[in-house]
């Protein structure tokens, strides 16, 4: 007889099946870029239009199906691709941090972290180390878990809990981080493009969100940690299974030699940079003397870029793989190669956005929706929860959060920014939803790696063993998440160096 499934079971058979008939994310957004161009030539054919807030200037939604869309699609397709600000920031980061990946630096110190860890601290190490891992990007999703389960096996604890701290904080908590990393330059790009449908001369750096990112971190680190010992151990119980024999991970012989080299190095150039900051009429700071705004902050990707590459190189080469300088770009052609699907990507990303903005459709849609909100009053954090929430949801359906925040941020960046909400502050409740949910999703991608790594332990482990571990982690990350945005909103907090809730 076959066994009744439960009403959450059949809802994630439901989640499944729908998610999968949604086509590859570029396949996708070629057909967004279709559909902005039927639904530009609809609103024109009533003649359509949109007060700007900003100058006052009366837009007309503009048909791209007419001789001046048509003419704007195939003179804009380069520019459009190449002109994507995301694009060079985010190759650019993983110049550097795709170095330090490829010579092996990240990996020792992610290693190194969790096995030196104090067994008292040890759970909690891993969810930190796990956070921390996203400077490596998706890389500590499949690096993490199973290395913080072969930990726990070891120490004589459940190795599942330990796999699921790691998960968690490397899923989970994929956006949080003590530096800046990838994820904020991808994300801040994007932001950008969208706020300046209504501010042409908006930014939004990678630190807009540092703030927060540090003290999510820490909070992060000490939720995850007590799920883990309070929730997930004593649910899992003794473990009494056989663990597959893991692969040798012995370190080369100048590995300690070499990471403290990288240390020293990457101090030395941090100190450079702080006395270049405090020097009389440094060239990094305002005409006052202040970094809020500045050339540093205005720079702060390429000073990021150098770092990485100082302290990869001098890693590569204290431990032997980095013999001449055609091994430099090596690695960083390695570490390009990877970013090949991404690169592809925002090809139709950036002509989804370029039409969107050209038409003038995301103007109309940002005062219309900002104007409906305010009729209906709602507005403030009821709205902001709600928006995490939604976007929560999305998650379900689309788990690639570069993709997603594409879609969303042309909406709801201008839209908040018309009820006086600053677009770094937005981007800071989409990061916390979409980062939440990702490892509860059946579509994320590394859903089936980490079942893997959970049957070297417990053959019978499935999707049910899977979910269950995960979802206690989700409910938790969220809950302190959403408490606090909450209390940075409230408290006046900034969210990045002069970056606060509302303008």
């Amino acid at each position: 007889m076959k066994e009744k499934k439960s009403f959450f079971q059949r809802f994630l058979d439901i989640v499944e099946r729908v998610g999968n008939k949604l086509p590859d994310p570029f396949v996708l957004f070629i057909g967004l870029a279709v559909m902005m161009i039927i639904i530009s030539y609809i609103f024109s054919l009533f003649n359509a239009s949109v007060v700007h807030p900003g100058n006052g200037e009366t837009l007309a939604i503009k048909s791209l199906i007419s001789a001046e869309g048509l003419q704007f699609i195939l003179t804009s397709m380069l520019s459009n691709f190449t002109g994507f600000a995301p694009l060079g920031l985010v190759l650019v980061m993983m110049l550097g941090i795709g170095l330090a990946e490829k010579v092996g630096m990240l990996d020792y110190a992610v290693r190194k972290t969790i096995l030196k860890s104090p067994p008292f601290l040890l759970t909690y190490t891993v969810v930190f180390v796990g956070i921390m891992g996203n400077l490596a990007s998706d890389a500590a999703i499949v690096l993490i878990p199973p290395l913080a389960a072969l930990v726990f096996y070891k120490v004589g604890r459940h190795p599942l809990a330990g796999l699921a701290a790691g998960f968690a904080g490397a899923g989970a908590g994929f956006t949080a981080n003590l530096f800046i990393a990838g994820t904020d330059a991808l994300l801040a790009g994007i932001s950008t493009e969208a706020a300046r449908f209504l501010d042409e001369t908006i930014t939004i750096t990678p630190a807009d969100n540092w703030f927060f990112n540090v003290v999510s971190v820490f909070a992060l680190t000490i939720v995850g940690g007590l799920v883990t010992t309070r929730f997930i151990e004593p649910r899992l119980g003794k473990y009494e299974g056989d663990a597959i024999e893991e692969e040798n991970t012995e370190d080369l012989p100048q590995a300690k030699r070499a990471f403290i080299h990288a240390i020293i190095a990457g101090l030395i150039y941090v100190a450079i940079i702080a006395v270049t900051i405090f020097i009389p009429n440094s060239p990094l700071t305002n005409e006052e003397g202040g970094l809020i705004p500045s050339p540093f902050l205005d720079g702060i990707v390429p000073i990021i870029l150098i770092f990485f590459v100082i302290i990869g190189v001098t890693f590569g080469i204290s431990v032997g793989n980095i013999k001449s300088s055609k091994d430099v770009s090596k690695y960083m052609s390695e570490s390009i190669k990877d970013m090949s699907s991404y690169i592809v990507l925002v090809f139709a990303i950036a002509q989804f956005t370029a039409y969107f903005n050209w038409s003038n459709l995301g103007t109309w849609v940002a005062v219309n929706g900002a104007e409906f909100l305010k009729d209906i009053n709602f507005t403030g954090m009821p709205l902001i929860i709600g928006y995490i929430i939604f976007t929560a949801l999305m998650n379900f359906l689309i788990t690639s959060g570069s993709a997603k925040w594409a879609i969303e941020a042309p909406i709801f960046v201008p839209m908040f920014m018309q009820l006086g909400y600053h677009p770094a502050f937005t981007q800071a409740a989409y990061r916390i939803a979409d980062s939440s949910t990702n490892i509860i999703t059946p579509l994320f991608p590394y859903m089936v790696i980490i079942l893997a790594f959970m049957q070297r332990y417990d053959k019978k482990a499935s999707i049910g063993t899977y979910i269950s571990l995960m979802l206690p982690y989700t409910i938790t990350f969220l809950a302190t998440w959403i408490i606090l945005i909450m209390l940075f909103y409230y408290l006046g907090i900034p969210f990045g160096p002069g970056i606060h809730a509302r303008f």
